[in-house]
């Protein structure tokens, strides 16, 4: 029995002023099927979805659900079309309960002056007992965790009688145990007959959960292909036009002298950590996510407080109590949340590319506004940040020109060492290679690079050396053929 075509994407193309974000772009969804779409930042992805969900009128072309021609005049109608998404960041209210969350737009849209908030718990009572675990729709969202807060927004969808639903980087925020729960659930979702648009820049997450793959690039459809068809070498080639292997740079011939000596750091969620950096080369922290990594790293720059150690550093033996202090000797930590805790997303790249660096281009006053621009331009073009101009409001920046804003920011206080936590999470290929280039060149000119990172492919072909962490303990370090995937995650997993 062949299955029932869902959505029917034909020929859509839409420009935003003189630039093209997509062209003649085709998209097929069956009944039960998980359809990943893939591309860099810039590709269209989003620029579709948002056509799909009624956020965006296309300028030519047809969406057809079940058959019918839809034209959306706005997000509701795609709902009542059958058609919901699960936002990467999260779009609900912590202060009220999962219930209310689930049931707000009937709650908004009721011409009753009261809420009969008995039943609503009933029935988001009756849409949670669909998944694994148990909810209490009566809990407040901000009391949930993460994976939690993600079913409830699924159950959202469900309550509009979803027939496709979109799920945009949902895993970017979550642990390995919420990720394989997210998994259970969208099997579920598949096995009722609901179709799923799945967004993700992760290669395992794609080839674990699509039946097809439809790849973008430059706004155009390049492919859509089973997964069975498909290799990871071969999805980055038809999404940037370069092979796999152009991605990582040539490891650091040779290792100077040691630059950075940490010595019996000791913190809530760690233990005596020692190590040491070398000149030239990148060092990784790899580690099961709750490890403490982010931890050590946050402790040792003076964000988070320490109960004991020190570090060495230019011959000088420190202990920072305050962030500005290890800024002050050439210490810099990138943290792995851009949007919340690394940039002003209301502000300017200009703006942005200045906080770490305002001692230097303040007067007794004001700013000045000259060695600000001048200071902004240089580092911008160091990372080669694609913006309109400086003046373009950070958040509109896709997720890899935010990262380089993040990086020039940092470089702009011309650190000693620098430490990126995360440093291409929820970006694509391209800009990854681009960022792996920067940190080769940092390391080459005697800037100290560590990086955490929960992505092995990305600690194996950028690193020179990787510490492993284990509940808070440096339990291993690997070197040349042994940084390897089974190395690091046997370590990893303490065994």
């Amino acid at each position: 029995m062949s299955k029932r075509l869902l959505l029917s994407v034909k020929e859509i193309s839409k420009s935003f002023g003189t630039v093209k974000a997509l062209s003649k772009v085709n998209l097929d969804l069956y009944e039960g099927e998980v359809v990943s779409v893939v591309g860099e930042n810039g590709a269209g992805k989003s620029t579709l979805m948002n056509i799909i969900t009624g956020i965006h009128r296309p300028d030519e072309g047809c969406i057809f659900v079940e058959g019918q021609e839809k034209k959306f005049t706005g997000p509701l109608d795609a709902i009542n079309a059958g058609i919901s998404i699960v936002h990467q960041e999260m779009v609900n209210c912590p202060n009220i309960t999962g219930a209310e969350n689930i049931f707000m737009s009937s709650i908004v849209s009721s011409k009753s002056p009261f809420v009969n908030f008995r039943d609503i718990k009933k029935r988001a009572a009756a849409l949670l007992a669909n998944f694994d675990g148990h909810i209490d729709p009566s809990t407040k969202m901000g009391q949930l965790s993460l994976s939690e807060q993600q079913v409830v927004e699924i159950a959202k969808a469900l309550s509009t009688n979803a027939k496709i639903i979109i799920f945009d980087e949902p895993t970017s925020s979550l642990t390995e145990d919420e990720v394989k729960r997210l998994f259970g659930i969208i099997r579920k979702l598949q096995e009722n007959g609901i179709g799923i648009l799945y967004i993700s820049h992760r290669m395992s997450e794609i080839f674990e959960l699509s039946d097809r793959v439809v790849i973008l690039r430059d706004g155009t459809h390049v492919d859509t292909l089973p997964i069975g068809d498909l290799s990871e070498e071969l999805i980055v080639s038809k999404m940037t036009g370069r092979a796999i292997g152009d991605y990582c740079p040539p490891k650091a011939e040779t290792i100077g002298e040691i630059i950075l000596e940490v010595s019996g750091y000791e913190g809530v969620m760690f233990k005596d950590i020692s190590f040491s950096l070398y000149k030239n080369e990148i060092l990784g922290f790899a580690g099961l996510i709750g490890a403490g990594r982010t931890e050590v790293m946050k402790a040792i720059v003076g964000l988070l407080p320490s109960k004991a150690g020190s570090i060495k550093l230019g011959g000088q033996t420190y202990r920072f109590n305050r962030y500005p202090q290890a800024i002050q000797k050439g210490v810099v930590y990138l943290t792995e949340d851009r949007k919340i805790e690394g940039l002003f997303l209301n502000m300017d790249i200009e703006q942005n590319m200045s906080i770490l660096n305002l001692p230097h281009i303040s007067g007794r006053v004001f700013v000045k506004k000259k060695l600000q621009l001048s200071e902004s331009q240089k580092y911008s073009r160091a990372m080669n940040v694609k913006a309109s101009s400086l003046q373009q409001k950070v958040g509109t920046l896709s997720g890899g020109n935010q990262q380089k804003v993040l990086i020039g920011n940092a470089l702009s206080v011309n650190p000693q060492i620098i430490i990126l936590d995360e440093p291409t999470r929820g970006i694509d290929v391209g800009a990854k290679a681009e960022i792996y280039r920067n940190l080769r060149q940092m390391a080459a000119s005697g800037v100290g690079v560590i990086v955490i990172s929960s992505d092995l492919p990305e600690v194996i072909g950028l690193c020179d050396r990787v510490c492993v962490m284990y509940e808070g303990k440096l339990c291993g370090e690997v070197t040349g053929e042994d940084i390897n995937e089974h190395r690091i995650l046997q370590i990893a997993s303490g065994l």
